[in-house]
């Protein structure tokens, strides 16, 4: 049925039941957002759940830099919006966690990916002041589109650095744990959180650890209750280890090769933002970007 064909009646019926279901699964203090009137009542559900999630997450990583960095926590924050999108950017900044970034984006207008009735792309990133941790990055893009299909994607994992692989595995452990309880093929998505698609630069693509999973590409999860409760749980059980390790790890001692794994971990990430990354080299603005992912500093 398309949308001219839609009596009034009928589509303010629409909109209430989807405005009911909303209500009904996050309660009397409900967030809705405008763009959830185009949704069925199901999704828009899972849409609101999707926002409380989003928030937790931030609450969860915020806290820990607050904790962390102590009273040098400084935070900044930026919020653009334009024909093609909006992008709320944070970013903790102090002795601990390094930079630490996160952004939430509402896509208006796609460059590289379809059309869509709502969309949210929530992405945090970690850059430790200590060497003996990597970068961490935790994504989660939800789509739902107008021929009634839906999108769930992201990516959890590390980046290769001077990282031991006691870390790497406890933090490996942790996830396949959720793995396991849903029936999911572990090291499939850990393989794919390693390769970079065939369109992309292969020279400057990020060197992860192989450690969480990657969830894009070819058959891509969508939008159900199973498929959501085992993303949220991987997402947060991945991000909760991290900053585990990164709370043990944060006064350890470490030596200049260390540091130098460090600055060429750094620069891969920052050539693979440049270079090969979709989102921040045709999507996003630059003012943003390089605000919530960049390294605090990168040698050449």
């Amino acid at each position: 049925m398309s949308a001219a064909s839609i009596s009034p009646s009928t589509m303010f019926i629409w909109i209430a039941l989807a405005m009911f279901a909303v209500a009904s699964a996050k309660g009397a203090n409900a967030e809705t957002t405008p763009d959830m009137a185009k949704l069925t009542p199901e999704n828009a559900a899972l849409a609101a759940r999707a926002l409380d999630f989003m928030d937790k997450m931030n609450d969860i990583y915020f806290d820990a830099a607050d904790r962390l960095n102590g009273d040098q926590n400084r935070i900044e924050e930026q919020f653009i919006d334009n024909d093609s999108g909006t992008w709320d950017t944070k970013v903790a900044r102090g002795p601990v966690m390094e930079k630490a970034g996160r952004i939430l984006t509402v896509v208006k207008k796609p460059t590289f990916q379809p059309e869509s009735l709502w969309t949210r792309y929530f992405v945090m990133t970690v850059h430790p002041k200590t060497p003996l941790v990597g970068i961490m990055q935790a994504s989660l893009i939800i789509q739902f589109y107008p021929d009634g299909t839906s999108a769930l994607m992201g990516v959890i994992d590390v980046m290769v650095t001077a990282m031991s692989q006691e870390d790497l595995d406890e933090i490996k452990r942790a996830v396949e744990v959720v793995y396991q309880a849903h029936g999911v093929d572990g090291e499939k998505h850990r393989r794919k959180a390693c390769e970079a698609s065939p369109d992309q630069n292969h020279t400057y693509h990020r060197r992860s650890a192989c450690v969480g999973g990657g969830f894009f590409g070819r058959e891509m999860m969508s939008v159900n209750e199973e498929n959501f409760n085992f993303y949220t749980e991987a997402y947060q059980t991945f991000v909760e280890a991290y900053l585990n390790v990164l709370e043990r790890r944060k006064d350890d001692t470490y030596t200049e090769d260390d540091l130098a794994a460090q600055d060429a971990m750094r620069k891969n990430w920052f050539e693979d933002r440049l270079f090969v990354d979709p989102n921040t080299t045709q999507f996003t603005p630059y003012e943003t970007w390089s605000l919530y992912s960049l390294p605090p500093t990168v040698k050449f």
